[in-house]
């Protein structure tokens, strides 16, 4: 699933393979980019989380002075 996800975004199979070193620079910037906007996605998915969550209430009861 993360191949083809990789596939389809970063452009995995767009390259036409005529010798190994090319072929393994563009698979290794493709797969940084993958990570890359994996780690943005999450963070961004984490955003809007924090959002729509409603924040927590304190559980700790307030000192009272009994005058």
């Amino acid at each position: 699933e993360c191949f083809q996800t990789a596939k389809q975004e970063c452009g995995l199979d767009d390259y036409q393979v005529r010798r190994y070193p090319g072929w393994h620079r563009h698979m290794t910037l493709a797969m940084a980019a993958h990570a890359c906007l994996t780690v943005l996605r999450a963070r961004e998915l984490d955003t809007e989380k924090a959002e729509t969550d409603p924040p927590s209430s304190s559980t700790s009861a307030s000192p009272r002075s009994d005058a």
